[in-house]
């Protein structure tokens, strides 16, 4: 209930609604203070209504500091408290809400002023919020009370406060871990052993089953991001690595993402970049296999967050004690990113691979741990194509043409092997060609390597067809955004198992799909390719936020998943014939360029470089699918 919705003639004395109407600035606030000092100790019927008035206000004005100074953090310790204690008064009238608005109160009068957070530590809400974190009631209060520590971890002058609370570094990297499983069988998984009030919070009494479902995976993935949002406060302190460093962690952060509904943390790949700025973290990173290879697949992935893991990356390459132990997994993969202009507020991306890449050969010339001659030559191979592209900038433009004439009739010898069966001798063609490409001609080279990427799919090799479908979409303007090959890597990360990035880059050739002028792509408008719609209704089972708990729990079988969605892997987009090298998408010239904190609703900040992978695309695009059953559903067969 809004302080705006009074009852005229309210028969309660006192009321908060009504002290809020008083229009005696000093009559207001002296009645304030006196119903913050004596409402915990109160036992009568209503209490939430103020509460919910007051949680209503401070998501409204989370940085109006009237209630910080009439003493509403001391309130709400208090009413926490008493919830914990008092478990009589907890199921009385609608008081079992009351702990959860509280400390939700607290989160949001704590997100944006650190005033605001000192004065809050020091009416001590910490060692309540502690005991919500520790499961004292349910999974619900652990989400606000993770939230409200996450915020008050973030400024300097209360991280100690926080951090002299021991156990708590270790609680949110079990709930990181756990917080999935937690949500699923304790809600999700029954939808008619449901708690009544948690149903209210979650859908405002405005859903029925389905919504409280829809929204418990929202809260779920809120509860797992928000606890590595507070883990990475702890993680830029070296003194507390050697407690989140542990190897049974470090393997679970790759594959903690928060699911297609997390819209705006980094989740588990930004903590791992943060571990990966000490020394102490890259050491531990280096020494798990499984992280490395899940930080270059996201590297080449078109994942929101890809710049953190070719962060990552790089710096274990350039660290002398990582770079033996990742270089022959990390080298290619940041190859295959080499000719990447830029990556969102990331410029000059490729000339840094490079330039790292390059620094690796010169100290690792010689000796046990040297640099392999395959990843020499490949980068001696991208150092002599800036050379061509210099060069060729002092061609006539005669001889451009005729390079860019070569080029097509080479091409088309490989589409014309292509269409009779012969993939390997296409596949030679399209690398023939690619020597042949001047380097400019950037369209061009999308379109061989994208093709070529076709050739190693129906070759039954994953791999090469991800790194050449990755290289394509680097040079693609814009970058991540070239339909096709996002569908053949799409389906070469489904031959690797690789459900999430095989999802996200489907998801993406869907929203290609969608605004594309290329017939080979539109010819049936608005309406998701049958083929496509198959894969991510696969992936999005495989990849689904509740699938590990599900399966745990007997709740889901995933045996009979899918279908064959490589059924369409020759589909009307195996090959392409743009010849127009030098022309933009946009009809233009394409022109050489030399150039070439996160925040929802619930206050989480941090910051935001999103190639909006999942929140735009999915929900624009595919929204009306997963209402209809393209999400996973038990049901589902």
């Amino acid at each position: 209930m809004s302080m705006d919705k009074l009852i005229p003639d309210c028969p309660y004395p006192g009321c908060f609604f009504c002290v809020m109407k008083e229009g005696n600035p000093n009559k207001r606030r002296t009645s304030v203070m006196k119903f913050f000092r004596e409402l915990p100790s109160q036992d009568d019927d209503g209490q939430v209504l103020p509460i919910s008035g007051l949680w209503n206000t401070a998501m409204a004005h989370p940085n109006n500091p009237e209630f910080i100074e009439l003493g509403i953090f001391e309130c709400l310790s208090a009413l926490i408290w008493k919830g914990l204690k008092n478990r009589r008064w907890l199921s009385h009238d609608q008081n079992i809400y009351i702990p959860y608005y509280a400390a939700h109160i607290i989160g949001s009068y704590t997100m944006n002023i650190e005033d605001f957070a000192k004065t809050a530590v020091n009416a001590g809400v910490i060692p309540p919020l502690v005991e919500l974190l520790r499961g004292r009631l349910t999974w619900v209060e652990q989400r606000v009370a993770v939230r409200a520590l996450g915020h008050l971890a973030t400024y300097a002058s209360t991280f100690s406060v926080v951090a002299s609370h021991g156990e708590i570094l270790e609680l949110c990297i079990q709930l990181a871990m756990s917080s999935l499983e937690i949500v699923y069988s304790h809600f999700y998984q029954h939808a008619d052993r449901r708690l009544s009030y948690h149903c209210d919070l979650l859908t405002r009494g405005m859903g029925g089953v389905e919504m409280e479902s829809r929204k418990a995976e929202e809260w779920a993935s809120q509860l797992q991001c928000w606890s590595l949002q507070l883990i990475n406060c702890y993680a830029f302190k070296p003194d507390f690595l050697s407690t989140i460093c542990k190897p049974e962690f470090l393997v679970k952060l790759p594959g903690l993402w928060g699911g297609l509904v997390n819209e705006n943390s980094p989740a588990g790949i930004g903590l791992l970049r943060t571990i990966c700025h000490h020394k102490f973290g890259r050491g531990a990173v280096s020494s798990c296999p499984g992280v490395i290879d899940a930080l270059c697949n996201i590297a080449r992935s078109s994942d929101d967050w890809q710049y953190m893991a070719i962060d990552c990356l790089l710096w274990l390459l350039q660290d002398p004690n990582t770079f033996h132990k990742v270089v022959e997994k990390a080298a290619p993969a940041v190859l295959d990113l080499a000719e990447i202009s830029s990556l969102g507020n990331h410029k000059k991306l490729g000339d840094l691979i490079l330039n790292v890449l390059q620094e690796c050969i010169q100290s690792h010339a010689t000796g046990r741990h040297s640099i392999s001659n395959r990843i020499k030559e490949d980068v001696e191979e991208i150092l002599h194509s800036r050379v061509r592209f210099k060069w060729e900038k002092s061609l006539p433009k005669e001889d451009l043409h005729i390079k860019q004439a070569a080029t097509l009739v080479v091409k088309l010898e490989g589409n014309s092997l292509f269409s009779s069966g012969n993939i390997s001798g296409a596949a030679l063609k399209y690398s023939e060609a690619l020597a042949l490409c001047p380097v400019r001609s950037k369209k061009e080279r999308v379109v061989l390597y994208s093709n070529r990427a076709q050739c190693y799919l129906l070759l039954q090799q994953p791999l090469s067809a991800i790194s050449d479908a990755t290289r394509a979409l680097c040079l693609h303007n814009p970058v991540n955004r070239h339909a096709k090959s996002l569908w053949r890597r799409a389906q070469a990360y489904d031959m690797l198992g690789l459900a999430k990035e095989s999802l996200l880059d489907a998801i993406l050739f869907i929203n290609e799909c969608s605004q594309s002028t290329d017939p080979d792509l539109c010819s049936r408008q608005n309406k998701v390719p049958d083929y496509a719609e198959r894969l991510v209704k696969k992936q999005m089972r495989a990849a689904w936020l509740f699938r590990e708990a599900a399966v745990k729990h007997g709740g889901i079988d995933f045996e009979a998943d899918g279908g064959d969605v490589n059924k369409q892997a020759t589909d009307d987009s195996e090959w392409e014939t743009a010849s127009e090298s030098d022309v933009g998408h946009d009809g233009r010239k394409e022109i050489h360029n030399d150039d070439g904190e996160w925040e929802n609703d619930d206050g989480i900040k941090g910051k935001n470089d999103k190639n909006a992978t999942r929140g735009m695309v999915f929900w624009s695009v595919l929204r009306p699918h997963y209402l209809k059953g393209v999400r996973v559903d038990p049901k589902l067969n």
